[in-house]
């Protein structure tokens, strides 16, 4: 790429000061050929820092017109005169404009990453750049850790990155000691023997000394415009940039540099970035936790309703539970459990009468629920037996004093002592233990004793009406379907509707729609800490724009376009997201490990379901409360942001 020729003709830059219009440039000519070193001389308020804006398309004439190798400037948006930024010129500013997070070698490879470099490519071409400079032994130094002279040499060493067809530097020495600025001087005109185009903007004549060329301006009018004469010619450089050109999109290279960058700058404001991340940390572990806590309620609810049979169906006396007449009503009776048997849908039936009683085993007493029950009613109510057998045909033929024990029931007669074949006495009945039923999830602390409704009737309370029949329906039968056909059965066999069916299948389909509208709300809940968090996101990442606006600014004098600073600064907003999003997410993992430990009665159940949104709740946390940071970033005007302190 050969240096540009640079022609401005008619050039005027207008500034308001209140109600007064004043010109800091008025009507400028000036052509600068490739390969001139060429000094511009004035005092300051003279219009010298505005003309070297306007060369390096950090801004635009209010009149005039100027051409960058016969392009003209004019007709380019913020995109294109980012471009000829990136392409044609190498800034050197007077305060270096180094990122201070960043090394030596990482400043020099920031517009690499512009330019759509590789890492590879980035590096090996800074430490190239700083080798050539003296500063090998540099490479991973801060600016911190530099002097002043080394400083400057490290932007000249970025000014170069992209081959720096044309160098622009802006009081290059006048923050050096007279030492350093001899060596900076010394580069800047080995650069321009080389081939570059060099534009020095100083104020010291003795600095312009230096140069072949030396254009006076005051009051925003050049003065005078005199070259001195050159010892030996120099032909306009090919520089040595490899660069290819712009990429139309952003380049995995350039997102994995911003990621970098986010990171160090993290590093760099380790309090402030903890600050902002609670509130990620909090939103997080409570959307999975809560998440977890409705699937745990979820599978706890679902165990007791397969333990108590979702397909089971029970048919009580009265119209409901709170029937005044319920006494009274004897129609349910065992023939309707035997008629219900028959039927197709039906697999399996027993009548249920219960029974407060007390029970004894030796010296030990206490209350009991009694259980009238068919042999049948284990295998309809899902129950299964930890040991022993259930009740039998003959235990209801021959009205058997045979029980069967709920857990806690044996545990509370026979502590660790194994209870089959004891006998027991329930009031004055004398009973064998043949069977004791396996713990499960809803069976809670009853002291529960089963034996046939036979036996319970005819041995110990004489006759009594029946409280209840249990239906288990065969699978795959619409259980709203058996409900309404049993009932046109026993109104049919009772002439009345006297009795009420209790439908597990539609209790479990109700409970969770409870717990379904119970997770909404607490996720809703926990949402609402990771607003506040994507808010204190934003805050923080607005603040960060405010203190890195000179960093913002440079960002776009080396080549950055709208978008690269946008995605540089929602990239870091995501960062900052996903690092609290995985630290909530293992405090949820924690929370969850806790409760287990503890054997809290619902468990926290954390499934890939519940990652994926916290997941994306932080993806969209970044992007959302990022953005208008990232767009407030893009949308700053270059030479402000390189004039902010």
């Amino acid at each position: 790429m050969t240096a540009a020729r640079l022609d401005l003709s008619g050039i005027r830059r207008l500034y308001r000061n209140g109600e007064e219009t004043i010109a800091a440039l008025d009507g400028i000519d000036l052509t600068i050929e490739p390969g001139e070193l060429v000094a511009i001389v004035g005092a300051s308020g003279s219009g010298k820092s505005t003309l070297m804006n306007i060369l390096g398309c950090l801004d635009k004439p209010d009149h005039g017109t100027y051409r960058v190798g016969g392009q003209d400037v004019a007709a380019l948006d913020p995109n294109g005169l980012a471009y000829l930024r990136r392409e044609h010129f190498g800034f050197v500013f007077q305060r270096y404009h180094l990122v201070a997070a960043l090394t030596a070698s990482a400043n020099v490879e920031l517009p690499g990453i512009y330019a759509g470099l590789s890492t590879d490519q980035r590096r090996s071409r800074a430490a190239g750049l700083l080798r050539r400079l003296g500063l090998a032994d540099r490479l991973q130094s801060r600016p911190n850790q530099l002097s002043g002279g080394q400083q400057q040499r490290v932007a000249i060493a970025r000014a170069l990155m992209n081959g720096g067809g044309v160098i622009l530097a802006d009081e290059p020495t006048g923050a050096l000691d007279s030492r350093s600025g001899e060596t900076v001087l010394a580069l800047l005109k080995e650069l321009n023997a080389e081939g570059r185009t060099v534009v020095i903007i100083t104020h010291d004549r003795a600095v312009a000394a230096h140069a072949h060329r030396v254009i006076e301006i005051a009051d925003g009018v050049i003065q005078s415009d005199s070259r001195i004469p050159k010892e030996a010619s120099v032909s306009p450089c090919q520089t040595d940039n490899t660069a290819p050109r712009l990429p139309r999109s952003v380049s995995l290279s350039g997102v994995g540099s911003a990621f970098s960058m986010s990171l160090r700058s993290m590093a760099a404001q380790k309090m402030r970035s903890a600050l902002t991340m609670i509130g990620i940390v909090i939103g997080i572990a409570s959307v999975v936790s809560v998440v977890g806590l409705g699937e745990g309620m979820k599978a706890e609810s679902l165990a007791q309703m397969s333990d108590l049979g979702s397909s089971t169906l029970t048919v009580y006396r009265g119209k409901d539970f709170s029937d005044p007449n319920y006494d009274k009503i004897t129609s349910l009776t065992v023939a309707d459990s035997l008629a219900l048997a028959r039927q197709p849908y039906v697999e399996s039936v027993t009548p249920e009468t219960v029974i407060t009683q007390k029970v004894r085993y030796a010296s030990i007493s206490t209350d009991a629920q009694v259980y009238g029950v068919a042999p049948s009613y284990f295998h309809t109510g899902g129950y299964s037996l930890e040991k022993g057998i259930g009740l039998m045909d003959r235990d209801m033929n021959e009205a058997r004093a045979n029980v069967v024990l709920s857990p806690v029931a044996a545990t509370t007669l026979f502590k660790k002592a194994d209870p089959l074949g004891k006998s027991i006495m329930i009031g004055n009945l004398k009973a064998t233990v043949v069977g004791v039923l396996a713990e499960r999830a809803n069976s809670g602390r009853v002291v529960a004793v089963y034996l046939s409704y036979n036996a319970l009737r005819e041995r110990l309370t004489g006759a009594m009406p029946l409280g209840s029949i249990v239906v288990r329906i065969r699978d795959h039968i619409d259980t709203k379907s058996a409900e309404r056909a049993i009932m046109h059965l026993l109104t049919r066999r009772h002439g009345l509707k006297d009795f009420f069916i209790y439908n597990q299948d539609e209790i479990r389909k109700s409970m969770m729609r409870m717990i379904g509208l119970f997770n909404v709300l607490i996720t809703a809940l926990a949402a609402i800490a990771l607003v506040v968090g994507g808010v204190g996101v934003m805050n923080i990442m607005l603040i960060s724009v405010t203190e890195r606006t000179r960093e913002i600014g440079l960002r776009m004098a080396v080549g950055a376009r709208r978008q690269d600073i946008m995605m540089q600064f929602i990239i870091e907003a995501l960062a900052v997201c996903f690092v609290g999003g995985a630290i909530g997410m293992a405090t949820a993992f924690a929370i969850a490990g806790l409760a287990g430990a503890l054997g809290l009665p619902l468990p926290i159940l954390i499934n890939g379901q519940a990652v994926a949104l916290a997941s994306v709740a932080t993806l969209l946390i970044g992007l959302i409360f990022g953005y208008l940071p990232a767009r407030n970033a893009a949308r700053l005007d270059p030479v402000e942001a390189l004039a902010r302190e």
